[in-house]
């Protein structure tokens, strides 16, 4: 039995997006992949809220993350953390000799203007890494708060992860001040793993330029120029099958319109979060809590585990709690197609499973 997914990525993803990554293959340096490539930018850019350019890469978000601290950090990184993602960004730098500081909240918390205006006012950073959605704690950063904090510091190079959130919330990367926004494809946009996408601004451009060795697969400034050069085409072969389906799926997106799909992850969210205010309790401070993944406390000490299976059973999975939270908190999803409806069908299985 398939097990429908309400965890947070990969995602469930609709048959007709499946079957477009069925499409017959084209070659990679024709003017059809010219094409497909740059409608999927073109509708980027909508979904994004920017007018930088879009880049692909056939890797998971976590190579964009990497090839963003490496390719354009001249002298020091500062890497806000709020979980196991941040953290995983700071090990990218220091093992690729990437002079770095970690600035971390506690599980649960939000990284504060404060924390980047003090970082940044000694002078010593000139780029710093934001997580706007952490998956493993369930926190949603303030980026409009932040960037109140990022925007007197005009120099320093601004990345941010919404790999979790893109496509699920509004995020207006231009207005925020966004120089690399990065996410990818097995989220909130609703595709299998496989891709993920950023944006590059002008500052991020000029910032790379002056870093000497950015490794080569992940040098952003390789892939902007190369597609400044060659029509929207990519120096190594990407996935091309990816492109078919974002392509379509992004039409899918903008006909839903973007405001009523983020309105229709926040009504989730809202859902979820009710729930589990009557049942469990919230793990983050709700205003930060996030709109496309729901972390609970468990209260009750429930098997996690053995929900899961009996879950299983009935056709669901949601995730148990992430690396030291494993046992403290379980996560529902609640991203990409999904719908109120389906959300209200798993929770009634979780409460006939446990006896609420």
């Amino acid at each position: 039995m398939h097990k429908k997914l309400f965890i947070p990525g990969p995602v469930e993803v609709t048959e007709d997006v499946l079957q477009k990554m069925a499409t017959p293959m084209i070659g990679h340096r024709t003017k059809d992949a010219s094409a497909l490539q740059r409608s999927i930018s073109e509708k980027l850019m909508k979904v994004m809220y920017t007018n930088n350019q879009i880049l692909l890469s056939t890797s998971s978000g976590s190579g964009l993350m990497e090839g963003a601290v490496r390719s354009c950090t001249r002298r020091k990184a500062a890497v806000f953390s709020i979980g196991a993602f941040g953290d995983r960004w700071y090990e990218m730098a220091k093992s690729n000799g990437i002079d770095a500081d970690i600035f971390s909240s506690r599980p649960g918390e939000i990284t504060t203007p404060e924390m980047i205006d003090k970082a940044l006012s000694t002078g010593d950073y000139d780029l710093i890494t934001i997580t706007h959605n952490e998956t493993s704690t369930g926190v949603m950063n303030p980026l409009e708060e932040l960037a109140e904090a990022w925007k007197k510091y005009p120099d320093v190079v601004v990345c941010v992860d919404t790999v979790s959130s893109m496509g699920g919330t509004k995020i207006e990367v231009d207005r925020l001040g966004i120089d690399i926004c990065i996410t990818s494809t097995q989220k909130c946009i609703g595709l299998p793993p496989g891709m993920s996408i950023c944006s590059f601004s002008p500052k991020a451009i000029e910032a790379a330029k002056k870093v000497k060795y950015r490794g080569t697969y992940l040098d952003l400034l390789s892939l902007y120029e190369y597609i400044q050069k060659r029509d929207y085409q990519y120096p190594s072969t990407p996935s091309i099958s990816h492109m078919f389906a974002l392509d379509y799926q992004l039409d899918k997106i903008l006909a839903e319109g973007l405001e009523n799909r983020f309105a229709r992850h926040l009504e989730m969210a809202v859902f979820v979060r009710e729930w589990a205010k009557k049942y469990f309790a919230l793990f983050p401070e709700e205003k930060y809590a996030s709109n496309t993944v729901t972390a609970i406390r468990n209260t009750r000490n429930i098997d996690v585990g053995d929900l899961n299976k009996k879950l299983g059973e009935r056709g669901f999975m949601i995730s148990n709690g992430y690396g030291k939270l494993k046992d403290v908190t379980f996560r529902i999803a609640h991203m990409a197609e999904t719908s109120l409806d389906e959300i209200k069908e798993l929770l009634s299985a979780i409460e006939d499973i446990i006896g609420l």
